[in-house]
């Protein structure tokens, strides 16, 4: 269902609350490559329904040269793996299971294999961006933002 109606403006109704979230988003991304970063925020947005989410974060990794071929095959990752490399998967996977954890948690298999890829403090950095993504869906869903504006800008 469409929302049609205007619904308020997150950023300048909770400025303080909207800034911690852009600083926490921003630490997350320290030190991790980023198309890893993209290619999660893409699997997260897909996986909450988020278009608005969806449309930036394809928008974003196209212009940082990501392959199309990739990007349409992200949605189908496990039918596709010899598309991405091990971590690239190990992440796909930890993103699937953190945004979706009220179906099964995140099972210690999946935990163990990213944690197989990434030394700890990458995966905390993994973690946080999964994190970060989940939570702009849910403020972009919730406050009916439209795919295609991007407010960034």
């Amino acid at each position: 269902m469409t929302n049609t109606a205007p619904r308020l403006n997150f950023a300048a109704t909770a400025p303080k609350a909207f800034k911690s979230l852009l600083g926490f988003d921003a630490a997350a991304r320290d030190g991790l490559d980023p198309a890893l970063v993209e290619l999660i925020q893409i699997r997260s947005s897909q996986l909450n329904g988020c278009a608005y989410c969806l449309h930036m974060h394809v928008t974003d990794a196209r212009k940082a040269g990501e392959d199309d071929l990739r990007l349409h095959m992200i949605g189908v990752w496990r039918e596709a793996k010899h598309f991405f490399s091990p971590r690239e998967q190990a992440a796909l996977s930890l993103t699937e299971a953190v945004t979706l954890i009220a179906d099964a948690g995140v099972p210690n298999e999946v935990y163990a294999e990213a944690a197989a890829q990434f030394e700890e403090a990458e995966l905390a950095h993994v973690l946080a961006v999964i994190f970060t993504i989940n939570t702009w869906n849910r403020v972009a869903i919730t406050t009916a933002k439209i795919a295609g504006t991007d407010e960034r800008r």
